[in-house]
């Protein structure tokens, strides 16, 4: 069974010299390789492999890979990459998870303990012999705490209202022996796999008392969280990612997906007259994700009663050029683009680029930094 718990603390007794984080996407895999030296995290590389020519398609197209294909990538990115470590945490997808917020009638942590379990069949598809389950209460007031992990296991601790709210994470055990296959199949060793909200969360949440709202878009979907006092506290897909877009560019400008790809990557949503058309269809593929993250912003201000003080943008969709102006225009609130590499130290002359690519990285930041916590 993984431990929910675990998420904030480390795996390892002894902190290896150097780390690896493996995010393996829908249309791309990326490393980050880490090391600590007095007390900091020291980028030693990074790199990121496209996993459309893999399944005989598209740079940038969402992929539904057998295992020894992922595998091989997974092989030829760590050559690429000049990997040193086989000591890494690897993602498990939002899609290949279950992540939902219950309510129960008690906050007693032993009548709890028994109750969860029960309540969560009504939530899982399958047989719960066939998942890998944990669930933390949600405290209601975690300001001083310094991080998630401290304020679910002190809110098991203390006397709380008579009701509470539980987050429930579930994994099927089927997925768990996947990707524990491909880490062994890469020859990598690992005792992290974690969902990716949370190795995202880890490398873009800085301590605030402030409900925010990360924005991660992909190739095949749109994740978005909302983490109030560095707790998560709602989580929603939208089924459309970076990947309709290329592919209605494609359809309106009748060229192939490749071509399509190549524009939204060097064109993206110009005011250049000469573009009207570009910006146009990328524009209204947008809307729909834009109005998705509105209505759970508002959701969430009804619930709590609280706004949302801001978007952080991550995930390779948001790389697109004039999409944070876009964003900024749309949700009327302050919106910037995540900033993983922040956590890291890195050489001077590679921060613009590294600033530049960091959403992209947040997963696999994470998941290497998650190796480093002692």
């Amino acid at each position: 069974m993984f431990n929910l718990s675990s998420l904030f603390n480390t795996f390892f007794k002894k902190t290896p010299e150097s780390v690896l984080g493996v995010d393996i996407g829908s249309s791309a895999i990326k490393v980050v390789q880490l090391r600590k030296k007095n007390g900091k995290a020291i980028l030693e590389t990074y790199g990121e492999l496209s996993l459309g020519p893999y399944a005989g398609t598209e740079i940038g197209r969402a992929t539904n890979l057998p295992q020894e294909k992922i595998v091989e990538a997974l092989k030829d990115l760590i050559k690429e990459a000049n990997v040193s470590t086989t000591v890494c945490g690897m993602s498990i997808p939002a899609s290949a998870s279950l992540i939902s917020f219950i309510k129960m009638p008690t906050s007693d942590p032993r009548q709890l303990e028994t109750a969860v379990p029960l309540e969560a069949r009504k939530y899982i598809p399958v047989p719960i012999t066939e998942v890998s389950l944990n669930w933390s209460v949600i405290p209601e007031n975690v300001h001083e705490f310094t991080n998630e992990f401290e304020a679910h296991e002190e809110a098991r601790k203390t006397d709380g209202p008579q009701s509470s709210e539980v987050l429930l994470a579930v994994i099927h055990n089927d997925v768990l022996s996947k990707y524990n296959q491909i880490l062994r199949d890469a020859n990598l060793q690992t005792n992290a796999l974690e969902i990716e909200i949370f190795s995202s969360m880890r490398a873009i949440i800085e301590q605030s008392l402030d409900a925010e709202l990360v924005f991660d878009m992909g190739a095949g979907s749109t994740k978005l969280y909302i983490i109030d006092r560095n707790v998560l506290h709602a989580a929603h897909t939208v089924n459309r990612g970076s990947q309709e877009i290329t592919l209605a560019l494609s359809r309106s400008l009748s060229m192939s997906v490749g071509d399509a790809e190549h524009i939204k990557r060097t064109v993206g949503i110009s005011n250049e007259p000469e573009k009207r058309q570009v910006r146009e269809v990328i524009s209204l593929n947008l809307d729909y994700v834009f109005t998705e993250t509105n209505r759970v912003i508002l959701n969430y201000q009804k619930k709590t009663g609280k706004n949302v003080s801001r978007v952080i943008l991550t995930g390779g969709g948001s790389l697109l050029k004039g999409f944070l102006e876009l964003a900024r225009a749309k949700f009327q609130i302050e919106v910037v683009l995540g900033d993983p590499f922040a956590k890291t130290e890195t050489p001077a002359f590679l921060e613009p680029v590294l600033k530049a690519a960091g959403p992209g990285f947040a997963v696999a930041i994470g998941l290497a930094l998650k190796q480093l916590q002692d």
